[in-house]
């Protein structure tokens, strides 16, 4: 493989089995890998604008891919739906720097 090949970009999502549930009353999307549960990402929605506020992945589930799994399945159904996003939590502005294919659902302000 010569140097100057573009090396491949990470999976978004390494794990399977993984299933997302929606709570819109309390503003979260769950993460659980079959029957276990990994973490939440917690929004407030008005109109097609979900302004994500924190991701939280249970510490022992932590580094092993998760957190990012959680955000890709969120943005792409958002993105489905048409939805905008200001995305307040960190990991998700640094998750958005290293996928630039959403920054178009970013409200710009």
């Amino acid at each position: 493989m010569s140097a100057n090949q573009p090396q491949q970009p990470v999976e978004k999502i390494v794990h399977q089995g993984l299933r997302l549930d929606h709570d819109e009353d309390r503003g979260r999307f769950s993460l659980w890998h079959g029957s276990t549960y990994i973490g939440f990402i917690g929004y407030h929605r008005e109109d097609d604008v979900v302004t994500i506020q924190h991701t939280i992945v249970n510490e022992e589930f932590g580094r092993r891919g998760y957190a990012r799994a959680l955000v890709t399945l969120v943005l792409d159904r958002l993105a489905n739906e048409g939805a905008k996003i200001v995305p307040e939590c960190s990991y998700v502005q640094d998750y958005l720097r290293r996928y630039p294919e959403y920054q178009d659902m970013v409200v710009k302000g």
